[in-house]
This record gives structure tokens, C-alpha cells and sequence, in this order.
């Protein structure tokens, strides 16, 4: 290979002394693009767009308070129970997720004031090129594990591997698709992404948990196991009791608890969390004195339910905080694995049954705002907004895979009068029902001889309600809908194996919908044991509007493709939509604070996250 003097001398030769200004130009630029993309910047953060908020020398993420006093206990209250202590598990999904963050950990952890951006952790900082085909992580020299023994490369690429083959579905989805891992030294992991058109995938890496080597087992990695997992969080368990107890103990020796991303957070010294039936028992632990902080999730009972003696005397507080994270999609969910789901329009015509005025008045109080799109009070959200030459330009590939009023935005769930026995809601149902070939036989809706009968699952009281309400206004049009309660581990093991008709099922939109869709509406994900494809969704131009998205390249792009998929998936009818409130109801003791500032993407789908408060001594 010749070397930049000798070739410009070679051009020299050729062209006479009038080309050598262009010569060394033309080469220089060569040789400082060559040098940019083996050598690309070092930066201390990551984000899916633009640069990272926070300057490189932050000294504390904006919710958490560096002063905050450490020490006390946190009682927390979970509804159900778990099986297993690992959280990564692709066969069983029971397990504690307060393991994440608190006792796992990640090569870097995110913001949750911003969108999607992610800041140091075990790795002190980051390389990545523009196309973002490579990324090399460093690894902060002092990253321990709670044993003491030092955090290397070759625990991230075990970890990558490990997960790679036996984690959960998105994690092997999009790490099967890289081209290699290897490791640079004992602190420096380098992969190649060359042909991910995905520009989400350096942060999905970075967001990688960081397992033990040496003290995880591989072989029992894919089965129901209690055994302690070894990691480098802020906590270790200290006691677990399968479906009822974990403790999470401070480590005093936690190796991060001084660098900026942690400072301010994790002060409780221990967290005792006990597992509850339902959010009725919560309540009544709270009200006892059991619990120190609950969600609650109940309209009527947020509205009166909260006038008992801690309340009124000032030793509980009821707060609503209010995040700025995207509502998501919350309904019964139709598993359209069943052939009597298969036919779009008694999806549509079900839907309609659903009396929102009549349910948010008389169980909600009015708190309730119906719920229009899946990514709800956010830019990505399609209702109301005529679809962009963009959208139009992709939809075209599908012709009428979207309705013609979704693509105009002006579909809406339909609005029924508040009476309860909305007449008019319900000939226009039996009418679409009609033309889809549905009669009705002594008062029994039917096709081709088969009466629609269908089970709903449900796990607790509050479900029951409204599946109860829901049904009843099915029968007014000759469908048979029964609700069914069961046990949280049941329920659970019933939803990993799709062996329901009808669930009440919730997507928690991410600040930018991205990678997670993936494992909700592909048609890879669609017979995937413990997916979360609950609707068994799947087409061409689902599968395309996920490729779309996770190849958008800017935030316009990205807003654009998202309202593509959120108008297909409207047109299918995977959902009734429900309702939502977009703030977070919560009740704890008065000692337990929190700053005032509330981080606006929190995360979610686990629940409000507590690190960043505080007993007050």
C-alpha cells in the first residue's frame, strides 16, 4: 500500500505541481474519514437521537437529591408472587423485577428525564461511529461485583452470550443479529453491528445486565431457580421466599455509589417487599400500616376509599405524581389464535359494546380519559392527525390494510350516551355484525351454526368488575362473554402459553417506541412461548412498519413511522380500548420523600421507581 506521500508524488508526476494542493486535500480527507472510523470519538453517554442532555462532568441525574439521608427500611407491597429469582429467564417470567437495577446492573444506565438517552456505569464510557455499525464500551477500573471480585471484559461478552442464546426474547432477538463481540483488553468490549438497521441497538448493548462468570450458572439459567444471583447493584438479597417475601440489604461496600448516575440514589438500607392476592389486600396493608408505599390503580378507590385514620391525621400522604411518559395502550385484548377472533369485524362491533361514559361515571368518578391510540399523549400517537405524505408514501405498499377514516384521523372509539343502554350503539353493532354474516337465534349471536361464546381472564376483583359490566353489554347483542378469575401464577403460566380467549392486557409505551414492539406485534414473535404478542398479531405490513421504525434514522422519521404502525394496528382491532389517567396515584408514610422534581420517563412497565427517595430520620 503506498503511503500518503508517495502517492501524491505519484500525482504529482501526472498532473505537474498545478495538482498538488488537490492531491493532499483529497488524501487528507481520506485519511482523517479512515482514521474517524477506526478511532471515533469517546463519549460519556448515548442517545437514540442527537447528543445526551447532560454535559460529560454532571455531577447528579436531575431527580435525585446528592444530599439525600441514607438509611431506614422501605416495606413495599407487590400483588402476586414469583418462582424464581431470575429475571431473565425466557421460559418462566415470574420473578421479582426490583432484582433489575437494585442487585443487576448495567453497563450503562438511563435517564429517566430524558427520552432515551443512557450515562456511566460499569462502563466509564463509550466509542460509537456515525453509522453506529461499531460500539466500544470501557470498563470503569473500579466496577465490582458484591463479592469484591473486579468486573472484565470477559463477564460482558459471557453475559452477551449467555442471554444471546437463553434470555429473554428481546435480548436474543437483537443480539443474534450482531456480526461479533470481542474483547479489545481486560476493560475494553468492542461489537459489531455492521447490517443491524437498527439504530436502537447500541443502546439496547449498553442497557446489557452484567452477569457473573464465574458464579452464574449456565446450565439452570432456563429453569425455575431460588438461587441468589451475584451482582454489582447498589443491593444484595438477603432473604427470599418463594411467592411471598424478598429482602434487598444496602451493600456498604458498593462500589458505584459515589459517581454521578448514582449519587442521590438507592438511601433505603434495606427494602422488605411482601406479595399480595390482589390490589384489595395492598390497600388494607397500607391502611394497616404494613406497607409504606402503594399505586393505586382503582378510580373509585382513589376517589373514596383514602378518608381512614392515617390519611386524616398526616402519617399517610396521597400524591399524584405526573410523569411525561406516553400513556400506551391499556383494553381487552382479543387472542386472535382463536378462530373465532379471526374475522376483523366482530372484533370492531365487540369493541363498540364497551360503554366508557356510563363505566368512567359510575365506577371512576370521571378520572378517566378514554384511551385513542397506542402511544397516547405523545408525538408518535396517530388519532386526530391526518397521516403525513410519509405515512401515505409507506401505507401505500399495503393497500387496505388502514381504514380510510383511521388515515384521516378522524376515527375515534365509538361514544355511547352515558345511559348504559346505548340503542343506537347497538343496531350499529348488529348491523356491521350482519354484514360479516352473523345472526342472531333465540337471542344467540351465531355463524355458520356456532353460538360466540368466550372466556375473559382476569386475575383480581377490579377486572372482574369490568369484565362483569363489559359482558353484560355484550349479551345485548347475543354474545356471550365470561369472566374468569385466576390465581397470579396461574394467570401467568396462562398468558406465557396464550391459552386464553381474552385477556386484559397493557403496553406501557416506552418514551420512543422502538425495539420493544418487536416482541408484541412480528410475526416471529407470534407462537413464541412467553412473548408478549398477547394479541397473536401478525402480518406483512406489521412486520414491515416494525422494520421502518427501527431503521428510522431521525426523530421526524421516527414520529412518522411510529404513526404508521399506530394506524395499522388501530385498523386491526387487536384491542378494546380501555381507559387511562395519566398521572401516578400513589399513598406512603410521611417520612418516605421524594425531591420535588419527578423525572419525566420513568420506568416503566415495573412501576414508579423508588431510588430516588428517602426516609426522612
Amino acid at each position: 500500500m503506498l503511503s500518503v506521500g508517495q502517492a501524491i508524488g505519484r500525482m504529482i508526476a501526472a498532473a505537474g505541481f498545478a495538482g498538488l494542493l488537490h492531491a493532499v486535500a483529497v488524501l487528507l480527507s481520506a485519511s482523517a474519514l479512515a482514521e474517524n472510523l477506526s478511532n471515533p470519538p469517546v463519549t460519556h453517554g448515548l442517545a437514540l437521537y442527537g447528543e445526551p442532555a447532560l454535559p460529560k462532568d454532571f455531577a447528579h441525574f436531575p431527580y435525585a437529591n446528592p444530599h439525600a439521608p441514607k438509611g431506614g427500611a422501605l416495606r413495599l407491597g407487590r400483588r402476586g408472587g414469583f418462582e424464581s429469582l431470575n429475571p431473565f429467564n425466557a421460559r418462566f417470567g415470574v420473578a421479582p423485577q426490583l432484582i433489575i437495577d437494585n442487585v443487576l446492573q448495567s453497563l450503562m444506565t438511563r435517564s429517566q428525564d430524558e427520552p432515551y438517552s443512557l450515562y456511566p456505569l460499569i462502563a466509564q464510557s463509550v466509542e460509537i461511529d456515525d453509522a453506529r455499525e461499531h460500539v466500544t464500551f470501557h470498563l470503569d477500573p473500579r466496577a465490582r461485583f458484591s463479592d469484591k471480585t473486579p468486573i472484565v471484559a470477559s463477564d460482558v461478552l459471557f453475559s452477551f452470550e449467555l442471554l444471546k442464546s437463553k434470555g429473554r426474547p428481546n435480548h436474543r432477538v437483537i443480539f443474534a443479529s450482531m456480526t461479533s463481540a470481542v474483547a479489545l483488553d481486560e476493560h475494553t468490549v468492542r461489537f459489531d453491528l455492521t447490517g443491524v438497521k437498527d439504530r436502537e441497538a447500541p443502546l439496547i448493548l449498553a442497557a446489557m445486565p452484567v452477569l457473573s462468570k464465574k458464579a452464574t450458572n449456565v446450565e439452570r439459567f432456563d429453569e425455575l431457580d431460588m438461587t441468589i444471583p451475584l451482582g454489582s447493584g447498589p443491593y444484595v438479597i438477603s432473604e427470599s421466599k418463594a411467592g411471598s417475601r424478598l429482602v434487598l440489604r444496602r451493600d456498604p461496600d458498593y462500589w458505584a455509589r459515589d459517581i454521578p448516575t448514582q449519587r442521590g440514589l438507592y438511601n433505603f438500607d434495606e427494602i422488605d417487599v411482601d406479595y399480595y392476592r390482589d390490589g384489595a389486600a395492598l390497600f388494607e396493608a397500607l391502611k394497616a400500616g404494613l406497607i409504606d408505599y402503594r399505586e393505586e390503580t382503582s378510580a373509585a378507590r382513589w376517589s373514596t376509599g383514602y378518608d381512614f385514620t392515617a390519611v386524616r391525621s398526616g402519617a399517610v400522604v396521597k400524591e399524584a405524581l405526573r410523569p411525561g411518559r406516553p400513556t400506551g395502550m391499556e383494553g381487552f385484548v382479543f387472542n386472535l389464535r382463536k378462530a373465532i377472533f379471526r374475522d376483523v369485524r366482530l372484533r370492531e362491533a365487540i369493541a363498540m359494546m364497551y360503554d366508557f361514559a356510563w363505566i368512567n361515571a359510575k365506577f371512576y368518578g370521571g378520572l378517566y380519559t378514554r384511551t385513542e391510540s397506542y402511544f397516547g399523549e405523545s408525538d408518535y400517537a396517530s388519532t386526530g392527525r391526518p397521516a403525513s405524505a410519509a405515512e401515505r408514501g409507506f401505507l401505500a405498499n399495503f393497500p387496505g390494510v388502514v381504514r380510510d377514516d383511521i388515515l384521516e384521523g378522524r376515527w375515534r372509539p365509538v361514544q355511547h350516551d352515558g345511559s348504559g343502554r346505548d340503542r343506537t350503539v347497538a343496531k350499529r353493532a348488529q348491523t356491521l355484525l350482519a354484514t360479516a354474516g352473523y345472526v342472531l337465534v333465540d337471542g344467540r349471536l351465531q355463524k355458520n351454526g356456532v353460538p360466540v361464546i368466550f372466556e375473559i381472564m382476569i386475575r383480581d376483583r377490579d377486572e372482574e368488575r369490568l369484565a362483569l359490566n363489559f359482558a353484560a353489554s355484550l349479551k345485548r347483542i347475543g354474545i356471550e362473554a365470561i369472566p374468569r378469575l385466576y390465581d397470579e401464577v396461574q394467570y401467568q403460566r396462562r398468558r406465557q402459553r396464550f391459552e386464553y380467549d381474552m385477556i386484559t392486557g397493557q403496553w406501557l409505551a416506552s418514551a420512543v417506541p422502538g425495539q420493544e414492539q418487536l416482541n408484541r406485534w412480528t410475526t416471529e414473535s407470534l407462537n413464541r412461548k412467553n412473548s408478549v404478542n398477547l394479541a397473536g398479531a401478525a402480518s406483512p405490513a406489521l412486520d414491515a412498519a416494525l422494520d421502518n421504525l427501527l431503521a428510522s434514522r431521525t426523530k421526524a422519521d421516527s414520529i412518522s413511522a411510529a404513526r404508521a404502525l399506530d394506524r395499522i394496528l388501530l385498523s386491526g382491532f387487536y384491542f378494546v380500548p380501555l381507559q387511562h389517567v395519566n398521572a401516578i396515584w400513589c399513598a406512603h408514610r410521611a417520612a418516605i420523600r421524594h425531591p420535588a422534581h419527578t423525572p419525566l420517563f420513568p420506568m416503566f412497565p415495573f412501576g414508579f421507581t423508588l431510588e430516588s427517595w428517602w426516609r426522612d430520620q
